[in-house]
């Protein structure tokens, strides 16, 4: 991995900036949403939309206090994703960021269904995945992706992954002398390092992340047993997808038909 994006949650103000960027960017559309009584819209991640800011709220000391996350897809290098994918369409590019060709996906789900992180999200009727591209069509044209270029407080950098880690290293040294004891980098180790580092200001579960994500056994044992025979798996699972995504499409058409009348 040579390339990553810090996100330093000691300087977000969960403007949410970042996160109509990336919607503009990539040309996702808005959600119908009701309110909740939660400060976070829409509710989480999904077809159309690839990153949201969490926002969560601790008591510490007799005081409430707010911590804010960004959530989106990782970037692993021990990615879930991709070693449970039957048909070898998930893969790293040359910056270590995980890529979808969505040419060879067939729409089995199990790429969502196995993310430690609950970053990607599956469009039924498209039977695709969508989800964060690391802006690799801006990054490949010399711009910064699209959420790091909105930050006004530059808390989203995007660079070569060792300069970052040493930037993130003296930040969290301060976080610690200014009374921040649980300050950390995380994304540095976790599936053996993330595209996405983290400098977080406590503990990682209270900004609604997995202290230790692991790939679920069941994806390492799909991939060790069926990998030898991915073209009958493919073969395989692909036309029972053909067959519920007929369905589903009949099943909307039919909504349409209702509404219309």
């Amino acid at each position: 991995m040579t390339k990553s994006i810090l996100i330093d949650t000691s300087k977000c103000m969960a403007c949410r900036g970042c996160q109509v960027a990336c919607k503009q960017w990539n040309q996702l559309p808005a959600e119908e949403t009701t309110f909740t009584g939660s400060y976070e819209n829409p509710p989480g991640i999904s077809t159309n939309t690839w990153m949201k800011i969490t926002f969560n709220e601790v008591e510490e000391g007799g005081r409430v206090k707010w911590l804010f996350g960004n959530q989106r897809c990782m970037h692993c290098t021990d990615a879930a994703c991709m070693i449970s994918c039957p048909a070898g369409a998930i893969y790293h590019t040359e910056s270590g960021a995980v890529a979808i060709d969505e040419k060879k996906c067939i729409g089995c789900n199990y790429c969502a269904a196995n993310c430690p992180f609950h970053a990607v999200s599956f469009d039924r009727l498209t039977n695709l995945p969508p989800k964060c591209t690391f802006c690799t069509d801006r990054t490949a044209n010399g711009l910064q992706p699209a959420c790091a270029a909105a930050c006004p407080t530059d808390a989203i950098v995007f660079g070569d992954r060792t300069g970052l880690v040493s930037a993130a290293s003296s930040r969290v040294n301060q976080l610690k002398q200014a009374g921040n004891p649980n300050a950390m980098i995380y994304g540095l180790e976790e599936v053996n390092g993330t595209g996405m580092l983290y400098v977080l200001a406590d503990k990682p579960e209270r900004y609604g992340l997995p202290a230790d994500p692991q790939v679920p056994f069941g994806a390492r044992l799909w991939g060790a047993l069926f990998r030898p025979f991915r073209v009958l798996v493919v073969l395989a699972v692909g036309l029972g997808l053909w067959a519920n995504r007929s369905q589903v499409k009949e099943i909307e058409e039919a909504k349409k038909a209702q509404k219309s009348s």
